[in-house]
């Protein structure tokens, strides 16, 4: 991966924006938001004027104007130049075109699921997949509805992939789960053994206690 200058999804984002035209940072907001992108990318006000300062500072947008509308504040207007079209265009492709190593939460959860109990963890798992298929219905339904609205698959693409992964965890967390549950996975009867033995230990040691205490 080309190490960037600045590499938040939100300058991306930006960049993007203005790629269409002029703006200020509201209306970039404003544009993020209607077409769903602050479901993809993490978008807070703050967050967008420190990138919008460091997209300058790097040459890849300069101030264009300052407007000012009615009582509001002054606002200045944005505009790309020709090295953050470049960047956009390189950016994007890069992210489009090699896969990378991204770490979920669910994957560092998976990595340490053996400090629960088999059964526990077969259980959790299938509230897991509760919460995903009510999420898909969600999903499914909010595209849906887009479409029926007459907007483009290319401008509802990125909800399109997050509902087909989504279907693939689900699908595969819940034959986990019923592969935990009947012990047809590779070192279940370890894993339960080892939080037998646990328990065991701990009850043996509480017990100890309690006599000694009785002492």
């Amino acid at each position: 991966m080309t190490k960037r200058k600045i590499n938040n999804p939100l300058a991306l984002a930006v960049l993007a924006c203005l790629s269409e035209h002029p703006m200020h940072p509201y209306e970039m907001a404003s544009t993020m938001r209607e077409r769903g992108k602050d479901q993809s990318i993490k978008l807070n006000y703050g967050a967008l004027y420190t990138v919008v300062e460091a997209l300058q500072q790097h040459g890849f947008i300069v101030a264009q104007e300052t407007e000012r509308a009615g009582r509001r504040p002054e606002r200045t207007v944005y505009r790309l130049t020709d090295a953050g079209r470049m960047e956009l265009i390189d950016w994007v492709s890069e992210l489009i075109s090699r896969p990378v190593k991204e770490y979920t939460q669910f994957e560092a959860g998976l990595s340490l699921i053996p400090v629960l109990p088999p059964e526990d963890a077969a259980a959790l798992l299938v509230q897991r997949c509760t919460r995903l298929e009510m999420e898909i219905a969600q999903g499914r339904s909010l595209l849906q509805f887009a479409a029926q609205r007459g907007v483009a698959r290319l401008n509802l693409i990125e909800g399109e992939y997050q509902l087909a992964m989504q279907e693939a965890e689900l699908a595969w967390t819940h034959q986990f789960a019923e592969a935990i549950r009947l012990g047809t996975v590779e070192g279940v009867a370890e894993w339960a053994a080892m939080h037998r033995n646990a328990a065991e230990q701990e009850h043996n040691e509480s017990q100890g206690k309690a006599e000694h205490e009785q002492d």
